[in-house]
C-alpha cells in the first residue's frame, strides 16, 4: 500500500491541507523581509565630509553654509561635493573662481560625515560610518547573513529528518525571533553581524520546513499548486517589505517590524501537524495514525480511516530500515543519488545567484528604491501564476531549464542595450526578474519531488546550503562593478545559462509518485518510475492481503 492511497481516501486536498497552508503563511511572509532587508538597512545615502569643526573664528565663521562648502570640499563632475575628501586647508580663493579646484591638495574626511536623511532616518552606514573605505562592510552584512542561512540549511536539514518537521519548525521560530529582535539593539557592528548570522541560521528552518510540511500532506496532482501558493507568500512579503521600509525609515525599528509576525507564527504552531510521511518513515505508526485521524475528521472522512488498522498502516511503503539514521552521506552513497545531488546542487546555485544578483541590484533602475523594490516584487506574482500552469503542461524539467535560460537571455539583452534606452532596459530587467522568480518557484517544488522521503530534508538542506553559497557570493559579484560595469552581469548571465542546461539532465517528476526510499531512486519498480495517472483509484483500505501491501 502506498501513502498516496491513504491520502486519497481521507481527501488529499481538503480543508485540512488548506489550513496548513494558511498557518504557514505568516512565517513565509517574514522570510523575504529578512532575506532582502539589506536593500534598505544597508542603503548608502548621499554624504559629505563634516566641516562643522572648521567654523571657529576668522573669516570662515562669517561665511554662509554654501560658501563654507565651496572652500572646504572638492566637487564631483556633476557639481556635488565629493563624498570622501576635503581640502587640506580652506581654499578661500575659490569664492572668486572655483574652476581651479581640481588640482588642489585633498585629504580624507577628518571629522566624520554629514548624511542626507531625506530618504532614511538612519541606516547601518550612518550608524557606524560605513562609507568611503569602509563602504564594503554594508554589503558584507548581507554576505554574513546568508552564511548563517547556508550553515542553517545543513543543520536544519539534518535535524528535520532526525527529529521531525514540526519540532524543528518551532526551534526556527524561536531562534529567528530572539536573534532578530536582538540585532535591532546591537551597539556595535561586530555584534550586529554576529546576530544577523544567527538570525539567518534560524530563518532557514522556516524556509525548508514550511514547504516540505505542505507538500508531504497532499497528493501528486496538487503538489505544484502547493508549491506556487507557498511561493506567493514570499511575493506578498516582498511587496510588504517595500511598504514597511517606506513607512519605517529607521533601520532598528524596521528590523523589529519585519520580525514581529513570527510571534503570531509561534501561536499558530500548535495547530500545525507533523508530517505523517516522516512519522511512518521512522516507525512512529501510532502518532502517524493520530495525525491521519485528525486529517480525516477535518476533511469529514473519518469513517474511511476507521477501517484502517495500525498493523496495515505499519506496512505502508514509506518504510526503509526504521532503525537507520539517515545523514547527508546517504546523498552520495549510491550512484544515482550522487548524480542527483550533483545536478541539483548546480541548478540551485544558478537559481539563487541569478535571483539575488538581480534583486540586490535595485539601484540600477535609477528610480526610487522603494518603487523599484515593489515593482521587482510585484512582477513575481504573474510569473508564479504563469509557471503554475506550465508546470502541469510541459513538466518540471522543461520549466526549470526554460526559466533559467530565458533569464540569462534577458540579462544578455541588457548588456547590449545602450544606457539611453532606459525604458526598454527597465522592461527587460523586470521580465528577467519575473523569470528568475519563476525558476525559484520551480526549483523548490522540483527538488522536493526528486528526493526520497527518508532524506528529503537532508536533500533540501544540502541544496539550500548550495543556494545560499550562491546568494552569499552575489553581493561580492555586484561589487565587481568597480572593476567593470558589465562584469557582474556577464557572470550572472553565464551562471544562468550553465545551470539551465544542467537542469535538462534531471529526471521529470510530473505525475510521478513521491519517492519514499533510496531504493526508489536506485532501483525503480513498476509504477514508481512511470508517470502515474492522478485519477488512478485508491487501494481498498479494508484489504490486508500481502498482495495489497506490496502494491
Amino acid at each position: 500500500m502506498k501513502f498516496e492511497n491513504i491520502l486519497e481516501e481521507i481527501d488529499s486536498f481538503g480543508p485540512f491541507q488548506i489550513a496548513i497552508i494558511i498557518l504557514l503563511c505568516a512565517p513565509r511572509i517574514v522570510l523575504p523581509c529578512h532575506f532582502l532587508l539589506n536593500n534598505f538597512i544597508a542603503a548608502l545615502p548621499p554624504h559629505r565630509c563634516d566641516i562643522s569643526t572648521l567654523g571657529d573664528g576668522g573669516l570662515f565663521r562669517n561665511l554662509t553654509q554654501e560658501q563654507r562648502l565651496t572652500v572646504s570640499l572638492p566637487v564631483r563632475g556633476d557639481g556635488g561635493p565629493r563624498s570622501c575628501e576635503m581640502f587640506a586647508e580652506p581654499q578661500f580663493q575659490l569664492l572668486a573662481n572655483s574652476s581651479g579646484s581640481a588640482d588642489l591638495p585633498t585629504v580624507q574626511c577628518q571629522s566624520g560625515w554629514v548624511y542626507d536623511n531625506s530618504t532614511f532616518t538612519s541606516t547601518l552606514a550612518t550608524e557606524w560610518d560605513l562609507v568611503c573605505d569602509r563602504k564594503s562592510l554594508t554589503q558584507t552584512t548581507g554576505t554574513i547573513f546568508f552564511f548563517g542561512v547556508m550553515i542553517g540549511a545543513i543543520a536544519f536539514g539534518f535535524l528535520s529528518d532526525k527529529y521531525g518537521r514540526k519540532n524543528t519548525l518551532l526551534a526556527s521560530y524561536l531562534m529567528a525571533i530572539v536573534f532578530g529582535f536582538a540585532s535591532a539593539f546591537a551597539n556595535s557592528y561586530i555584534l550586529f553581524a554576529v546576530l544577523r548570522f544567527l538570525t539567518g541560521f534560524g530563518l532557514t528552518g522556516i524556509s525548508i520546513n514550511s514547504i516540505v510540511l505542505s507538500i508531504e500532506w497532499v497528493d501528486t496532482s496538487h503538489r505544484s499548486f502547493i508549491g506556487v501558493i507557498g511561493s506567493l507568500s514570499w511575493s506578498a512579503g516582498n511587496m510588504l517589505l517595500a511598504g514597511f521600509a517606506f513607512l519605517v525609515n529607521d533601520w532598528r525599528t524596521l528590523i523589529m517590524t519585519v520580525t514581529a509576525p513570527l510571534g503570531f507564527a509561534v501561536l499558530t504552531w500548535w495547530w500545525i501537524p507533523e508530517s505523517a510521511r516522516w512519522l511512518l518513515a521512522h516507525g512512529k505508526v501510532e502518532k502517524a495514525h493520530f495525525y491521519l485521524d485528525k486529517c480525516a475528521k477535518f476533511n469529514k472522512r473519518q469513517k474511511v480511516l476507521s477501517k484502517l488498522k495500525l498493523e496495515t498502516l505499519a506496512n505502508v511503503e514509506v518504510l526503509e530500515k526504521q532503525d537507520q539514521n539517515y545523514t547527508y552521506l546517504h546523498l552520495i552513497k549510491t550512484p544515482k543519488m550522487r548524480q542527483l545531488t550533483l545536478l541539483t546542487g548546480i541548478v540551485w546555485y544558478g537559481v539563487a545567484s541569478t535571483y539575488y544578483g538581480i534583486s540586490l541590484n535595485i539601484s540600477s533602475f535609477g528610480l526610487n528604491i522603494y518603487l523599484t523594490h515593489f515593482i521587482y516584487a510585484a512582477i513575481e506574482v504573474p510569473a508564479k501564476l504563469g509557471i503554475y500552469f506550465f508546470l502541469n503542461i510541459v513538466g518540471r524539467r522543461k520549466c526549470q531549464a526554460g526559466t533559467l535560460l530565458l533569464t540569462g537571455i534577458c540579462i544578455a539583452i541588457n548588456l547590449f542595450l545602450p544606457q539611453g534606452l532606459w525604458h526598454v532596459r527597465a522592461v527587460v530587467a523586470i521580465l528577467g526578474k519575473g523569470l528568475s522568480e519563476a525558476s525559484f518557484t520551480t526549483v523548490f517544488l522540483y527538488t522536493t519531488e526528486l528526493y526520497p522521503t527518508v532524506v528529503r530534508q537532508n536533500g533540501l538542506g544540502y541544496t539550500s546550503f548550495i543556494s545560499r553559497l550562491g546568494v552569499s557570493v552575489a553581493p561580492l559579484v555586484l561589487m565587481l562593478e568597480d572593476v567593470s560595469t558589465v562584469l557582474p552581469q556577464i557572470i550572472i548571465c553565464s551562471v544562468a545559462f550553465i545551470s539551465g542546461l544542467v537542469a535538462l539532465l534531471l529526471p521529470e517528476t510530473l505525475n510521478v509518485r513521491l519517492p519514499e526510499t533510496i531504493d526508489d531512486i536506485e532501483k525503480p519498480r513498476g509504477n514508481e518510475v512511470s508517470s502515474l495517472s492522478v485519477e488512478s483509484p485508491a487501494v481498498n483500505l479494508e484489504s490486508k492481503s500481502t498482495t495489497d501491501i506490496e502494491q
